[in-house]
């Protein structure tokens, strides 16, 4: 007898309303920069579409495919070797920023490829080591896969990895880890940060221009200005650390409750900086106003709501903890940067899932709530 489909509806239409209102306000983002730089305002729209039409195939393709096929040693670490492979690689392949793999007009961000990789890692070797998940041979192996892992993104893409390491602690405490291991791992994580943060000018010119913006504090302890020259060195155009917060924070203020109209946003106009990439939030708040943004909060939250209940109501581990992770993933990825946006945390380049212009970024999301809704098709 064959088995019923039981497909999430809520789940499924929730992502493709996202992903439709993404490509609307990335075309409203983008239009201005891409007239100026490529000669059609439609370039960057043109490029998310086809990302779109790709990833809505990876989508309905792990929809349909069993998630349990996933459940064997094979698919668990290739997927995380392939990653670390193509890691290795494009730090070599581009030498400047270490991020992408360019090829003509098409471009790859293989750290967007470690999140649905660590997921399905995470639900294979949780299923076989939970009873056991404060015994050192459960730790040991888990933490050196992990931090290998967030070590090699962590080169390029520090918002990337924190939300990887996130991603660990949440799927580990819930299943069980002792207290004392998740905050020494926390303690870790928040310690390899720092030294991250340390080791990259610009990155430590971010957390100063958060914490300090007019550098009161930073002129007392340095009253020479050794720190300040070091920051400095990471300058592109202006040593303005905190310009795009300022610029994103009046962005969300003019929008106001009901926004300044599709298509009208000021700020955009070459004001904020990546406007239509990782601040494109400020764009909706500034366009659509709060209930443009309480809307989209309200996708992730469904988001939230579907995978959370797909953990309770999933019959096998390895369901539920491909759920747990996959939701996680998403969801942590997108506070993070609505946070960055509304100056609520240090910027950080992280793109907003399925809102925000990226190629790569759309494909490991889609894909991954590929995997989501197979666990609602296939569990039971």
């Amino acid at each position: 007898m064959a088995q019923r489909i039981r497909t999430d509806w809520t789940l499924f239409i929730t992502t493709v309303l996202m992903v439709s209102f993404g490509l609307v306000i990335v075309y409203s983002a983008s239009s201005v920069v891409a007239e100026l730089k490529f000669g059609s305002s439609a370039h960057f729209f043109i490029r998310q579409l086809g990302w779109a039409f790709i990833s809505f195939l990876a989508l309905m393709y792990f929809k349909r495919k069993d998630y349990r096929v996933l459940q064997n040693p094979g698919a668990a670490f290739a997927c995380l070797g392939v990653v670390l492979a193509m890691l290795v690689a494009v730090y070599f392949l581009d030498a400047r920023n270490h991020r992408w793999f360019r090829l003509g007009g098409l471009s790859l961000q293989p750290s967007e490829f470690a999140k649905p990789a660590l997921a399905i890692f995470l639900a294979y070797f949780l299923t076989l080591r939970s009873r056991v998940i404060n015994d050192r041979h459960t730790l040991l192996p888990a933490s050196m896969a992990i931090v290998m892992l967030a070590l090699t993104v962590v080169i390029a893409d520090l918002g990337t990895a924190v939300v990887l390491v996130l991603t660990a602690a949440v799927v580990f405490y819930v299943a069980g880890l002792d207290r004392r291991y998740f905050i020494g791992a926390l303690a870790a994580g928040v310690l390899l940060a720092g030294v991250a943060v340390l080791l990259k000018p610009y990155r430590l010119a971010r957390i100063a221009g958060y914490l300090d913006p007019d550098y009161t504090l930073l002129d007392r302890i340095d009253p020479g200005g050794r720190i300040k020259n070091y920051l400095h060195q990471a300058a592109v155009g202006a040593h303005d650390p905190s310009y795009q917060a300022r610029q994103s924070k009046i962005a969300v203020g003019a929008g106001g409750v009901l926004g300044v109209g599709l298509m009208q946003g000021k700020q955009k106009l070459l004001y904020l900086p990546e406007a239509h990439t990782d601040f494109i939030y400020a764009v909706v708040g500034e366009e659509l106003g709060m209930w443009g943004c309480t809307a989209l909060i309200a996708g992730f939250l469904i988001i939230l709501w579907r995978g959370l209940r797909l953990f309770w109501v999933a019959t096998d581990d390895f369901g539920r903890y491909l759920a747990l992770g996959v939701t996680a993933t998403i969801v942590i990825q997108a506070f993070i940067n609505m946070s960055v946006v509304l100056d609520l945390a240090p910027t950080k380049g992280i793109p907003l899932p399925m809102i925000s212009s990226g190629g790569s970024s759309l494909f490991s999301t889609l894909a991954s709530l590929g995997m989501l809704l197979s666990v609602s098709e296939h569990a039971g």
